[in-house]
């Protein structure tokens, strides 16, 4: 299961040495609710070995605009050490997905 990103519990997750995915979205976005199904699956997939989360930009705004989240949805990879290593925007296959995150162990 996805994990649920906040302003509060980012900078765990992004410390916590493994390597993390943070899928930036809104409810009322499309897109979005097309990706969460992938989402969450590829989260159940990498669980152990990538953290992989939603970040409601509504809820945190602080974190989008510290990544410029500005066209939604939006993916964005860290690696182990923390540092942004990819970002990805607007609806993507399942495929480029995985590609990503297999890059990132």
């Amino acid at each position: 299961m996805a994990l649920h990103i906040t302003n509060e519990n980012f900078n765990e997750l992004v410390q916590s040495g493994k390597p993390l995915v943070v899928d930036f979205w809104a409810t009322w976005c499309g897109p979005c609710k097309r990706l969460a199904p992938i989402v969450e699956e590829l989260a159940t997939v990498y669980e152990g070995r990538v953290n992989i989360g939603k970040c409601d930009v509504e809820e945190a705004e602080e974190l989008a605009v510290q990544f410029q989240v500005s066209s939604i949805p939006t993916l964005v990879f860290f690696d182990a050490q923390g540092q942004v290593v990819k970002r990805l925007v607007g609806l993507q296959a399942k495929p480029a997905l995985i590609q990503q995150i297999d890059a990132l162990l």
